[in-house]
């Protein structure tokens, strides 16, 4: 009986942390559109599709040196009408770490 509430409070605890690894991932998903708009219209570019689509995870550290989760988002984005070029964010956690677009479109 204690192996099978073992097993059942294992489940419990990775369902745990899938869940939280979700819901943190959507936060930053949001975050990182939010970003994409304002990067796009400082720039007086057009942000295309609307959204910004996952493009990598990978360890690394804030700004406080701590480890966290580094996500990288790509985007496309043009000036013209005609040509797209593609732009990146980086989140580390919750907050931006970097973000940047590409230069002219050759």
């Amino acid at each position: 009986m204690d192996a099978d509430l073992a097993y059942f409070l294992a489940a419990a605890c990775i369902l745990a942390a899938v869940y939280g690894f979700w819901h943190s991932s959507l936060g930053a998903r949001e975050t990182a559109n939010r970003i994409a708009r304002e990067a796009c219209s400082r720039a007086v570019v057009q942000l295309l599709d609307g959204t910004v689509a996952f493009a990598g995870l990978r360890l690394g550290r804030d700004a406080r040196g701590r480890l966290t989760l580094l996500r990288t988002y790509t985007f496309d984005y043009t000036s013209d009408g005609f040509e797209r070029s593609q732009g990146f964010i980086v989140m580390a956690g919750p907050n931006l770490k970097a973000v940047g677009l590409a230069g002219a479109p050759s």
